[in-house]
C-alpha cells in the first residue's frame, strides 16, 4: 500500500508541482518536498514554494544548484535573453539544459536518505513545451539509470504526463484545491503570482487551460 510509504516531490511552487504535491499527499503516508535554487531570475518562486509547504505542514528543503546559471544560457536565469518559443525544432529560450536530469537525480539522492522509494514530478508531455526532459521516455530511462546507479528501487511518478492543462485544473478541483492553486502558485516566467502576466508562454498555457476547464464545468 502506498499509504505506508514515503515520497519526495520535486517542487517549484508552480501550478503543476503544487497539483502533484496535493496528489502525493493523497497517495502516500509521508511526503516531503525539495526545491532547487538555480539562480532563476524570479526568486519569488522559492518563497512561494516555502509558503505552500508551510501552509500544508510538509517538510521542505531548498538545494543550491546555482552552478546551472554558469553553465547554460537561457531566459529563465538571464535577463538579457528574451522569452521566446522554439523554432525549427529547437527548444524555447526558457529551456535549461540538464535541469530535470539534475533535479530528479538529486531528489533521488535525498529520497534514499529518507528511506523513500517514490519521487513525484510534474513534467508533462501532453502540453509539450518543447522541453526534451519533460518526455515520458526520458523519465522512464532516468528511472532505470537511478535504480542502477544507487542499487535502489525508485519509482518516478508523473501524474500529469498524459493530461492537458484543462485536465490538470480538473484534477486540482476534484481534490478540492483549485482555488488554492489558482491563487497561491507561481507559474509565470516573469514572476507574477496567480494568473501571472498573461503574456508569457507559461501564463497563456495555464490561463487557457483554466478557461477551458471552467467552460466545460459550466461556470
Amino acid at each position: 500500500m502506498l499509504k505506508s510509504q514515503g515520497a519526495m516531490v520535486v517542487f517549484s511552487g508552480g501550478q503543476d508541482s503544487t497539483t502533484c504535491l496535493f496528489w502525493a499527499r493523497e497517495q502516500f503516508g509521508q511526503v516531503e518536498a525539495i526545491t532547487f535554487n538555480y539562480n532563476q531570475r524570479h526568486k519569488d518562486e522559492i518563497k512561494f514554494a516555502q509558503k505552500i509547504c508551510t501552509d500544508l505542514s510538509i517538510p521542505h528543503s531548498v538545494l543550491d544548484m546555482s552552478l546551472l546559471n554558469q553553465l547554460t544560457a537561457n531566459a529563465l536565469t538571464r535577463d538579457d535573453i528574451a522569452i521566446a518559443y522554439g523554432e525549427n525544432g529547437n527548444p524555447p529560450s526558457t529551456f535549461v539544459d540538464g535541469r530535470n536530469l539534475l533535479f530528479l537525480s538529486f531528489a533521488a539522492i535525498a529520497a534514499k536518505q529518507k528511506g523513500f522509494r517514490h519521487i513525484v514530478t510534474g513534467v508533462c508531455e501532453t502540453d509539450f513545451s518543447g522541453y526534451p526532459d519533460c518526455r515520458d521516455v526520458f523519465v522512464k530511462s532516468l528511472n532505470v539509470t537511478l535504480n542502477l546507479a544507487m542499487d535502489y528501487q525508485f519509482v518516478l511518478h508523473t501524474p500529469l504526463m498524459w493530461i492537458d492543462k484543462a485536465a490538470t485544473w480538473e484534477m486540482a478541483d476534484k481534490m478540492g484545491k483549485l482555488e488554492y492553486i489558482r491563487d497561491n502558485t507561481l507559474t509565470c516566467y516573469n514572476g507574477v503570482i496567480g494568473s501571472g502576466c498573461g503574456d508569457c508562454p507559461a501564463c497563456k498555457l495555464r490561463n487557457e487551460g483554466l478557461r477551458k476547464y471552467l467552460e466545460r464545468r459550466g461556470r
